[in-house]
């Protein structure tokens, strides 16, 4: 059952994901990321749902892929397709970035290989003093996946992405904040309370606006400029249309505070 590998709740219109294998830092196999997956795609269908918060068991956010997993199990037979392997992932990257409801990130350890590039693949990262972020792919010979070489050149510049990918460095939250990697560091005893309370606002706020705004910044990544004014205008004039946008402006003249339904 994939429901031991990823545990879910549901309160506040927050809907969060603990990636569940601690015995092993949360290393990905192909039961959890297909269980993750799951979960990202059943929030999209889900109204009760506007906000994913992300997070893992024990002392890791995930440590990557569990090599036992890609690796002959007596180290001389033919090693398993790890493109196979990388489909899987691929299906869960497309699922959060396409997913229009707000997704963070709360990084309670070390995000390794795949681990970190699933944490960058959110909309928001809140880490831990003590968490740490390592593009580990090079140690062995692979080149980062789960769209590692799409997010970070865009989040800290290609001449660090190239060292951070070819070197494998080790970065701390500190250092991850610091270069933009992630939008904030807190201290440790304080992560699970900033993480929640920031997806819990997140979902009173206007929903389908949240949701058009990620699919405007996603778009951003390969648009022209052209291409760019003109979806947002398609998108502005779809934002402007919802009742959340009407309940803004009726508070804003009534100077009140909006309550925002997510429609």
């Amino acid at each position: 059952m994939t429901e031991q590998y990823v545990l879910r709740g549901v309160s506040d219109g927050v809907l969060t994901l603990t990636m569940n294998r601690p015995e092993v830092l949360n290393s990905c196999n192909r039961p959890m990321v297909a269980a993750l997956r799951d979960g990202f795609a059943a929030a999209a269908g889900d109204d009760g749902v506007r906000a994913v918060l992300l997070t893992g068991a024990g002392r890791a956010f995930c440590a990557g892929q569990d090599l036992a997993e890609v690796v002959p199990p007596d180290g001389a037979g033919p090693a398993p397709d790890i493109g196979d392997v990388v489909g899987g992932y691929n299906a869960l990257i497309l699922a959060m970035r396409n997913l229009e409801k707000p997704v963070i990130a709360a990084v309670n350890g070390v995000a390794a290989g795949a681990g970190a590039n699933i944490a960058l693949a959110c909309d928001l990262v809140v880490a831990a003093e003590s968490a740490s972020f390592i593009q580990a792919f090079s140690k062995i010979g692979l080149i980062p996946d789960n769209g590692g070489t799409f997010f970070l050149p865009r989040l800290v510049g290609m001449a660090r992405a190239t060292s951070l990918t070819m070197l494998a460095d080790r970065v701390t939250a500190t250092q991850a904040e610091q270069m933009g990697m992630i939008y904030k560091c807190v201290p440790t005893t304080a992560l699970m309370d900033t993480a929640s309370e920031l997806a819990r606002h997140l979902a009173t706020q206007p929903t389908r606006g949240l949701g058009l705004i990620k699919r405007a910044l996603n778009a951003s990544a390969t648009n022209g400029l052209d291409e760019q004014l003109a979806l947002e205008a398609q998108l502005q004039a779809e934002a402007g249309s919802t009742a959340d946008y009407r309940e803004g402006v009726k508070a804003f003249i009534e100077k009140r505070p909006p309550v925002f339904t997510g429609h």
